[in-house]
């Protein structure tokens, strides 16, 4: 039985006390009836427009049916509505709010991009365009915040992490990662929070072969951010936060160069790290053994690596892990820092508030795909992950907007269940389109909200 042969209706004849009669045959109807919210919040930040004005279209005039602008939108509407595929706009390409979302005729509009032609755009960006996609993403997003900001911002801070993409197939540039212990990709992602918000906004995107050192690519990046956040903000003072992997004498040297900056740099164990935590580890440990509960103690001292011009604080954090059923296990940490707080506020305050980034990370990993990158062109999966981004930049200002409601910290997918995913009834006439959904939506009130607060009015 293939799709061709399954029935359009179904008959439960004994589920309920009356016959159930279930049939696919709404016409103009879309299950993605919220989804006009990321149009919206793609007008205020224009991350499809500049996108696309980054690529090259090397086809010929008379032959183009679909646009680059139009096929990047399709492909980041689709991202953030839950369609990571290519595979997937071929279902797609007759949906009334997909084909809005691209500014067609719900109803008499011309279908969306197909499979085959979205396959052969992901593989025709070359890596010159891509560059200039990532700019134009992290322009986008510093403008964005910038006019809601008024320009004014205390500080911001900057958080880079690489993450694992496992690939199970022939790509260009998988290798395997001793590390992660599979074979993969190493994407970078950069992420801006603004004085003490809790949000924080993907910036940037940089996918990387799995072999490379977690630095490769690192000190252009924050350099690059750096120089265009003091354009937007030029009173701003700045916080770099790095995890383990990142504390290399050229970076460090450029941290330490920038005025109106701090940064906290994590960095692993070693010999002589070792011997400065051993006094903490030696008081820690009866602590630990006289609660029975892991206990740690605080303390800084100066170190200096061999490949370093002169030495810099490290923030040493001694510790005893207890679990239940286990040894205990002792679990040194370390910081290097310029800031002048306390060891304990360094470590607990500052450097352990970038955890967060971890469920912006899994946000983008198991509900938008980021790791989809299954093309067998490096450029091509480059692509995919700069796409699922800007999605992702769309559904992050969707909850921007969401504040002060039950939505204002709902995770990517529950944003996508409860604001896109509403099953509509589209009608056009001359006039106007006019989008019916459902009178119980759960979120009614929450939509409607977000909807004004993106431009909508009253009707």
């Amino acid at each position: 039985m293939n799709d061709d042969t399954i029935p359009q209706t179904v008959l439960f004849p004994d589920l309920f006390d009356k016959p159930l009669v279930a049939t696919f045959d709404q016409a103009h109807a879309s299950s993605d009836g919220g989804a006009v919210l990321l149009k919206a919040a793609d007008r205020r930040l224009g991350v499809t427009a500049a996108f696309a004005e980054c690529l090259t279209d090397a086809r010929p005039a008379a032959k183009v049916t679909h646009t680059m602008a139009a096929l990047v939108a399709q492909r980041v509407f689709g991202i953030a509505c839950g369609y990571p595929d290519a595979n997937d706009a071929d279902r797609l390409a007759a949906d009334p709010i997909q084909k809005l979302l691209l500014d067609r005729d719900p109803i008499d509009g011309a279908s969306l991009a197909s499979q085959p032609t979205i396959s052969r755009f992901e593989n025709g960006v070359g890596r010159h365009a891509l560059y200039r996609a990532g700019r134009a993403l992290a322009a986008c997003v510093i403008a964005r915040h910038q006019r809601r900001l008024h320009r004014r911002a205390r500080l911001i801070t900057i958080d880079l992490d690489p993450t694992d993409d496992p690939t199970h197939g022939a790509q260009q540039l998988t290798f395997f990662n001793g590390h992660y212990d599979t074979w993969c990709y190493l994407p970078m992602l950069a992420f801006l929070t603004f004085n003490d918000e809790v949000e924080q906004y993907l910036c940037a995107a940089v996918l990387r072969p799995g072999n490379v050192p977690a630095t490769r690519g690192a000190l252009g990046l924050v350099r690059r951010l750096l120089t265009r956040l003091r354009r937007a903000f030029p009173q701003a003072r700045f916080l770099v936060r790095l995890d383990g992997g990142f504390a290399t004498p050229e970076l460090l040297d450029f941290l330490d160069a920038e005025s109106r900056l701090t940064y906290v740099v994590a960095m692993g164990e070693n010999a002589v790290l070792t011997r400065l935590a051993a006094p903490a580890m030696a008081q820690v440990r009866p602590q630990s053994a006289a609660s029975g509960q892991t206990a740690h103690v605080y303390l800084d001292a100066r170190y200096a690596a061999k490949t370093w011009a002169h030495d810099r604080r490290v923030v040493i954090k001694a510790e005893v892990v207890r679990l239940p059923g286990r040894e205990p296990r002792d679990n040194a940490r370390f910081v290097i820092t310029n800031l002048r707080q306390t060891p304990r506020f360094v470590y607990e305050q500052v450097y352990c508030a970038r955890g967060d980034i971890e469920n912006r990370i899994k946000e983008l990993h198991h509900d938008l795909a980021i790791g989809r990158t299954s093309c067998t062109r490096f450029w091509a999966n480059q692509l995919r992950v700069l796409l699922t981004a800007a999605a992702y930049v769309l559904l992050q200002e969707v909850r921007l907007q969401a504040a002060r409601t039950r939505c204002a910290r709902a995770q990517v997918a529950t944003l996508r269940l409860r604001l896109l995913k509403l099953g509509a009834q589209v009608v056009a006439s001359v006039r106007r389109v006019v989008i019916h959904l459902p009178l119980s939506t759960p979120d009614c009130a929450t939509w409607q909200r977000i909807a004004l607060r993106l431009g909508a009015r009253p009707g």
